[in-house]
Order: structure tokens, then C-alpha cells, then sequence
């Protein structure tokens, strides 16, 4: 199965840059304490998830995410893109469930990575105007509100698809219970012919 590997895109910067929304210089920061993060998780989790046990993690030759960029690549682009996991497997060279093994493995590792960076999303508006150096009302102006006043129904825009999304009343079809003994579908009756051969 073909897939898309960083040594392919990092020549073409304007389409890293899409596929990313970084640079090659800031990718190139932030992958050793990627790389740092994903280690620190793999000594500790296997990939599927349970507690490591046994041996250490390495890195396998038929591995889709062999080196620290390929995985901080696959990582980044699944959040540019937010693909589904399926697209997301096939464009790296893998099936859906091994994508989503390598998701909830390095988006941790990716959280990790940016909060020893200091680059962490603030989850408060106290951490966002601390971070930008500012009082708490001039972050509030940068921060969109998290919920947005309801548009009237009066005002709202009449959608053709209204009147297919309503609530539909109880079907008038007569109702087949198939877990019963006693119920048995109908035969046609069958009418002898009163020609004989």
C-alpha cells in the first residue's frame, strides 16, 4: 500500500505548510520533544493500549510511522485535515484500526511535546492573558464567546429540508413479531386444477 511520508512532502514547503500548518523550521522544533513525549508513553503503554509488561518498544522494519517525523507528521496532518480515520490509514500506508491506535497514542505525545514547549492551548482565559502578557479583559476580547446567542425560529432562513427533518408520527404498517413460536408467514393457498393428464 502506497502512503505519504515526510521525506516526500518536505521538499514542497508551501504544501507541508498546508498539509500542517507549520513551516519546516518549526516542525524541525518541535520533533525532538515529540519524539521525547512519544518514548516516555511507549515505555509505560503498548500501542493497542494495555499496560507494557514485557519487552520495550522498537521500532519494527514493516513499521508505517518508522521515524520521529513520519509520526509527528501523520499526527499533524490528521489535525489540519481531521480526516476520517479510515482516509487518514490508507493516505499513511495502514488500515483504519492501526490509525487509530497511532492517533490516541501520539495525540498525548503531541500535548506533551507542545506543553514542555510553552505552547500548549490555554484552557482558561487567566492562562491566555498571562501567556499573551495582557489583562484578563483584553483576552477576552480575543476569545470568542463559547456559546452564541439562539436565533429565533421567526428569523431563521426557512430550510427546504424542514419539513423532512420533523418528527414523524408511529408508522401505519401492521407490525411482524419474528421471535414468536406461533407466528408463521402467510402461504398462498394453492387451487388444484380440475384438468387431469
Amino acid at each position: 500500500m502506497a502512503s505519504v511520508r515526510f521525506t516526500d512532502v518536505q521538499a514542497r514547503p508551501m504544501e507541508f505548510l498546508d498539509l500542517t500548518s507549520l513551516t519546516l523550521d518549526e516542525f524541525q522544533l518541535l520533533v525532538p520533544p515529540f519524539e521525547a513525549a512519544f518514548h516516555a508513553h511507549m515505555a509505560v503503554w503498548r500501542l493497542d493500549g494495555p499496560p507494557r509488561t514485557a519487552r520495550q518498544f522498537s521500532v519494527y522494519q514493516n513499521c508505517p510511522l518508522p521515524t520521529p517525523e513520519d509520526r509527528l507528521f501523520f499526527i499533524l496532518v490528521y489535525l489540519k485535515t481531521y480526516a476520517l480515520q479510515v482516509v487518514q490509514g490508507r493516505l499513511f500506508g495502514m488500515g483504519q484500526s492501526k490509525a487509530n491506535q497511532w492517533i490516541h497514542v501520539l495525540l498525548p505525545a503531541l500535548l506533551a511535546a507542545l506543553r514542555s514547549l510553552g505552547d500548549a492551548p490555554a484552557r482558561s482565559l487567566t492562562a491566555l492573558a498571562q501567556r499573551l502578557g495582557v489583562a484578563e479583559a483584553d483576552a477576552a476580547t480575543v476569545v470568542a464567546p463559547l456559546e452564541e446567542e439562539p436565533v429565533p425560529l421567526a428569523t431563521a432562513p426557512a430550510s427546504p429540508l424542514l419539513p423532512m427533518t420533523a418528527p414523524s408520527g408511529g408508522s401505519s404498517a401492521p407490525k411482524t413479531l419474528l421471535h414468536r413460536r406461533h407466528d408463521t408467514a402467510a402461504r398462498k393457498k394453492t387451487i388444484r386444477s380440475k384438468m387431469s393428464c
